[in-house]
């Protein structure tokens, strides 16, 4: 499945988006780099919808550095006049560093110290040319390697479990990933908790609501009967529940808003 969009609700809203891959000495550290960049015009704003990704996000903009937290449900950003961003998907692994208790940070946010990593991607993306996303990324990545140089065993179980759940479809009950791991139940427990903020039946429930929410998005005739029967749902009410208790809509209402003017 083409992921580029996967998590935005309507990426033809996107001013401009830009996804990077994690050079591969911090791709335990990083899914992926990601950079919006937009010019509204005065008196507007332009919301952005998301299904984020079930895990904290690094972000750099020109005021300062911060640390966002597992979301538990929908969410939105409003963007107004002219400006970027420059984010990094981190893996379980290199949460620990920036925070002890990822629970806390549901839903929220923290500043962080990082004067040196702030001043270095402000220079980059203030240059004039195409390629200011890549080496804003470059910087990123280096920073982050000197951030945090090595992790340990059990942080790299953490970040297998977080791949295994999103990259499976398969898996749909904590046992299924315990026992693709070789762990037990519990552990898995602790390691989301430990490195993500989220329980695991958390993580999986992400994954169905995001592949669905993109699935309805990129396929516009599609049968929700069908769609709740790809992802494991009872029926189209149980996936049609899950939509609206944690995103705020239900799929069919989803599939409308596609098609309807701006």
């Amino acid at each position: 499945m083409d992921s580029s969009f996967k998590g935005i609700l309507y990426p033809t809203r996107l001013p401009s988006f830009g996804r990077f891959p994690a050079p591969p000495q911090v791709h335990h550290l990083v899914s992926w780099f990601w950079i919006p960049e937009w010019d509204i015009a005065p008196g507007r704003s332009s919301r952005q919808h998301l299904i984020a990704f079930a895990a904290c996000n690094l972000v750099v903009q020109h005021d300062g550095v911060e640390l966002s937290g597992p979301t538990t449900r929908a969410s939105h950003q409003d963007l107004s006049g002219k400006g970027w961003a420059v984010g990094a998907l981190l893996r379980p692994a290199a949460v620990p560093s920036f925070t002890s208790r990822p629970a806390d940070l549901r839903d929220g946010r923290l500043m962080i110290d990082a004067p040196d990593l702030l001043a270095h991607v402000v220079e980059v993306m203030g240059k004039e040319t195409t390629a200011r996303g890549a080496e804003a990324a470059a910087v990123f990545a280096a920073w982050l390697l000197e951030r945090v140089p090595q992790v340990g065993q059990e942080a790299l179980l953490a970040n297998a479990m977080a791949e295994s759940i999103s990259n499976n479809p398969d898996l749909v009950r904590i046992a299924d990933v315990a026992q693709q791991l070789s762990v037990s139940t519990r552990t898995l427990q602790r390691l989301a908790v430990k490195y993500v903020g989220l329980s695991p039946s958390a993580l999986i429930r992400r994954r169905r609501l995001q592949e669905a929410a993109n699935q309805v998005r990129t396929h516009p005739g599609l049968e929700l009967a069908a769609l709740a029967t790809q992802f494991g749902y009872a029926d189209q009410a149980h996936l049609a529940n899950d939509f609206q208790r944690f995103l705020g809509f239900t799929p069919s209402s989803y599939q409308k808003s596609l098609t309807a003017p701006l």
